[in-house]
């Protein structure tokens, strides 16, 4: 199984896509630790690209996040299951704050090493408008137009939680409630 996850910063990917890959035993990859090197400097892009591409060359994976630079028409095309968080800009700015409060001074796991959690006036121009800029928007659209059949849209924090209840389910044995 191939599962690509997308979507706005602060809706979730990573915390879905470490779910999805505890739960169904597959392979991982956090997209911001393969752009970032320590100190959120950029990761040079041959060496980015390089372990993209060994990853998608796994029998089952999950990758989680957008960039378009990383092979993202690759990931599209390969993915058995594309699902894409769309959460409003001020739902993504609360779980931000709140991320923020968690991790300050700490590196998230689904970081690189050495990239301290921040949040910045920068940060949340991005997650408020640049992240959603018309050229954003057109490619979400563009996905959502061309991978229809692969592609599950989750807009909010109640069709998350009836996502994961869902998966929860699936793993609970015959019997069992």
């Amino acid at each position: 199984m191939k599962i690509m996850i997308i979507g706005h910063s602060g809706c979730g990917k990573s915390t879905l896509a470490s779910y999805l890959s505890k739960m169904k035993q597959i392979p991982l990859l956090h997209l911001d630790q393969v752009y970032f090197n320590t100190g959120w400097q950029p990761r040079d892009t041959e060496e980015a690209l390089s372990i993209v591409k060994q990853q998608l060359e796994n029998e089952s994976w999950i990758i989680e996040g957008n960039y378009q630079s990383l092979y993202q028409k690759e990931r599209l095309e390969q993915a058995d299951q594309i699902i894409f968080l769309d959460f409003p800009r001020l739902s993504c700015l609360k779980r931000v704050i709140q991320r923020y409060a968690r991790y300050r001074g700490k590196t998230r796991p689904d970081m690189a090493d050495g990239c301290i959690e921040k949040l910045d006036m920068d940060f949340i121009w991005w997650i408020l408008y640049k992240g959603r800029d018309k050229k954003k928007r057109l490619a979400f659209n563009s996905i959502e137009r061309n991978y229809k059949d692969k592609l599950r849209i989750i807009k909010n924090q109640k069709e998350l939680d009836m996502f994961y209840a869902a998966m929860d389910k699936i793993k609970q044995p015959e019997g069992e409630a």
